[in-house]
């Protein structure tokens, strides 16, 4: 639990002379070794510590790196005392071209035999990297006598740690946020750290001497992906509000005219998924898997207890893989329809699918002819 207004705890810095920080997530690695990076030097003063950049191109600037690293590591500070290397952001530890090269294997591998016997009275060693390949014998060496941190996320952890991310900067700064406005920004921002890291510390500019995020905040200063600005077609359709549903249509449709990459088949799409989504919820509220009452939290806490055996395997019927808060916001919406009108929603959207296809008549017509029907209550 973190309090706000009480100092951070002190991070826990490795009790081994070496360090293998890595992962799939940049800012994490790049967080922690840089926390890491700082400790050790504040532990062992002086000035003499160094930094080797591991990003390289080819080969030949990979084996430069590693001879500056060893270098780094056999010279001793000017004056005495202790001395941390960092091999910084490694690009070739794990499958890339690079680190495919027999030269640069062979060199890796000579680090690591010669760093088993060495004498590490005096000398810290970091090295973080994106990713490592464990089967290779640098690995398989280096973990012997290294401290190994993999900060790899898997996806079903991605969106909790993402939610982490936001309250921790958040704290950091003095405010608080709860966890349903949390999983909403993650929603509308998308779930890159490092994004996320700078929208805490907009929203916390934002929100000036207040204490808390609220749900307004994230809507007016949040950046939107592209993901989440074709939500607002979809949740208008969930909504059943005609008015807003034929107002987002027509700035859609003006997008779609400037971008060539968009197209109205692929607005149709995200309005079928919804569609679809609406339909999962009735068809989990009717196997009593979840419930209609309760909040964001209860919600989640129902949706997580679902066993996996019991989903589809493929992640686009699968409600697990889709962001718990778009689904209890979905909830909502479906409570606006009966299952007839969501049957009978998706062979209006699938029609409509076909003479977006093959008809000739106008996109924009095809598609407020659609939606209006599926909106308008049955007589």
């Amino acid at each position: 639990m973190i309090f706000i207004g009480m100092p951070a705890p002190k991070p826990q810095l490795p009790a081994e002379p070496l360090c293998l920080i890595f992962g799939d997530e940049d800012f994490l690695v790049r967080e922690r070794a840089s926390q890491v990076f700082e400790g050790w030097c504040a532990d062992a003063g002086g000035e003499d510590h160094e930094i080797v950049d591991g990003t390289v191109r080819n080969a030949a600037e990979a084996l430069e790196a590693l001879a500056k690293l060893n270098e780094a590591v056999q010279t001793l500070p000017f004056f005495g005392g202790a001395k941390v290397v960092w091999l910084r952001a490694a690009n070739f530890l794990g499958d890339e071209r690079t680190a495919s090269s027999r030269e640069v294997t062979d060199r890796l591998n000579g680090l690591a035999k010669d760093w088993e016997t060495f004498d590490w009275q005096g000398v810290q060693v970091l090295i973080s990297s994106g990713k490592v390949d464990k089967r290779k014998a640098f690995f398989k060496s280096a973990k012997k006598i290294a401290a190994v941190e993999d900060l790899s996320v898997a996806d079903k952890e991605r969106g909790s740690k993402a939610a982490l991310v936001v309250r921790e900067r958040l704290a950091e700064l003095g405010k608080k946020i709860t966890s349903h406005v949390a999983d909403e920004l993650i929603l509308l921002a998308g779930s890159n750290l490092q994004q996320l890291h700078t929208e805490a510390d907009k929203l916390a500019a934002y929100v000036g001497g207040r204490d808390e995020v609220t749900r307004q905040d994230v809507h007016e200063i949040a950046t939107r992906t592209k993901q989440a600005q074709a939500f607002a077609l979809a949740d208008a359709l969930g909504e059943r509000n005609l008015p807003k549903l034929l107002r987002v249509l027509d700035e859609e449709l003006w997008v779609v005219k400037l971008d060539a990459k968009k197209s109205p088949i692929a607005l149709l799409y995200g309005l079928i998924s919804k569609v679809r989504t609406m339909i999962f919820l009735k068809e989990m509220l009717r196997l009593k898997w979840i419930r209609a009452a309760g909040g964001y939290p209860q919600f989640k806490s129902q949706l997580e207890a679902i066993p996996d055996e019991r989903l589809p395997d493929d992640r686009k019927f699968n409600p697990k893989a889709m962001h718990p808060y778009m689904l209890f916001n979905a909830l909502g919406h479906a409570r606006r329809y009966s299952e007839e009108e969501l049957t009978r929603a998706m062979d209006i959207l699938l029609a409509c699918n076909r003479q977006l296809v093959s008809s000739s008549t106008d996109d924009t017509l095809l598609l407020q002819q659609a939606l209006v029907q599926i909106v308008s209550k049955a007589a």
